[in-house]
């Protein structure tokens, strides 16, 4: 690592770094087909059925783009797709307990991974790394307006 390194490239290679041990573990642990924003889709899906367009808005992306997402994710068993009891024109879209299973392994790897941040640099540099991290979303939250963008852009 170079020591000049910009602060925006780092962020980055550790997002990368994290990501790829994640998509590991979870291959590892039968989930081995997961697609680059299948995260994203989880979390909108997890607590609350939506429709393609409200997938497609909050990912920022046509909804196109996002039909091709969650056609990858009915084919992989993640998702399923629902007749909405209110409007026969849309599908609601809904985790599948694979998914949930799925989601269930992925947050013990984050809890992990922050527990072995804390042994090797100490619980008050991880603290202060998650303060500074959150200051940056919250930031970033500022100029979009107060809406938080759920993907990297």
């Amino acid at each position: 690592m170079q020591e000049n390194t910009d602060l925006g490239v780092l962020l980055n290679l550790a997002f990368g770094s994290f990501k790829e041990q994640l998509h590991l573990h979870l291959a590892q642990q039968g989930y081995a087909d997961i697609g680059s924003s299948f995260g994203y889709v989880f979390r909108l899906l997890k607590n609350n059925p939506q429709n393609l367009k409200q997938i497609a808005d909050s990912l920022a992306m046509t909804p196109q783009g996002a039909l091709k997402i969650i056609n990858d994710m009915v084919l992989k068993a993640y998702v399923q797709r629902e007749d909405d009891a209110n409007d026969a024109r849309v599908r609601l879209l809904h985790l599948t307990p694979r998914a949930l299973a799925l989601m269930d392994v992925a947050q013990a790897f984050h809890q992990e991974f922050e527990s072995r941040l804390s042994e090797h640099l100490g619980a008050s540099k991880v603290k202060a790394m998650r303060a500074v991290l959150e200051q940056i979303v919250t930031d970033g939250e500022d100029a979009a307006n107060g809406l938080p963008k759920l993907r990297p852009l």
